[in-house]
């Protein structure tokens, strides 16, 4: 499929414009985006007279308009992400045979936005809209193991941002560390008790076009009744959902 210049141009800048702090000037939208000036320029007057873009004339600067807000709300309103996520993870219940859930990072915390119940299985802690301690979730580590170092100190900047429950999970920084390290090397996530005494979960994180992790997709069984050969089975289905979502959102595969 043939790629239009100026709509990548126009698509880049917007992305740019989302990731930054507060409003840049044009030269600086050139040279990060890697457009010319002249046509940089072009771009941003026809995004300002749409809306999507606001050209504030004293800072000579540009931030994003109002019309970017209503599309971000509209994506709110559709959730197109939880629709291309409910059929995969259906099926990996089917194929599991345990619970299996959804849940995206907030703060320290992650919520779950989908949960998808095996028949004759009771329910969890993690029904739709729960939030719990992302360093104690194997959904959370999932998508912690894949956020830059900087960004793992920032959300947990000393010993008191560790909540633990059942006494389990880890208490300093350099504890999360290396249990996030184990996540990368193995390639998922793992909980053992540390959410409710009894269960296990695994979950592996689902990326975006840039590899940033943007969801956990788990599944949580009772530990006492999964040995060794069925977690690995259970690990490997895991991260096949993760990677059939990441490939549907558009994301980048390893």
């Amino acid at each position: 499929m043939s790629v239009v210049p100026a709509a990548a141009q126009v698509l880049a800048i917007l992305r740019y414009l989302a990731g930054q702090a507060g409003p840049v000037p044009a030269a600086a939208i050139s040279r990060d985006v890697g457009v010319p000036r002249s046509t940089t320029y072009h771009l941003l007057d026809t995004l300002a007279r749409e809306g999507f873009v606001v050209h504030l004339p004293e800072e000579r600067r540009y931030g994003l308009g109002v019309s970017a807000f209503e599309l971000g709300s509209g994506y709110s309103r559709q959730a197109p992400f939880e629709r291309l996520a409910r059929v995969p993870l259906a099926r990996l219940v089917d194929r599991t045979g345990h619970n299996a859930h959804l849940a995206v990072l907030h703060g320290r915390e992650v919520i779950y936005v989908i949960e998808e119940r095996a028949p004759g299985r009771p329910p969890l802690v993690t029904e739709v809209g729960v939030r719990l301690p992302a360093h104690l979730t194997a959904s959370g580590r999932a998508v912690l193991a894949r956020l830059p170092q900087a960004q793992v100190r920032a959300l947990f900047p000393d010993p008191s941002t560790f909540v633990r429950r059942n006494d389990l999970g880890p208490t300093s920084l350099s504890a999360l560390r290396h249990l996030l390290t184990e996540v990368r090397r193995r390639g998922y996530a793992t909980e053992e008790d540390e959410i409710t005494t009894g269960f296990s979960s695994v979950a592996a994180a689902v990326l975006d076009h840039s590899a940033h992790p943007i969801a956990g997709v788990a599944v949580t069984f009772p530990g006492g009744e999964v040995d060794e050969a069925q977690r690995q089975r259970i690990a490997d289905e895991v991260g096949r959902v993760a990677r059939e979502l990441t490939r549907r959102v558009g994301g980048v595969t390893e």
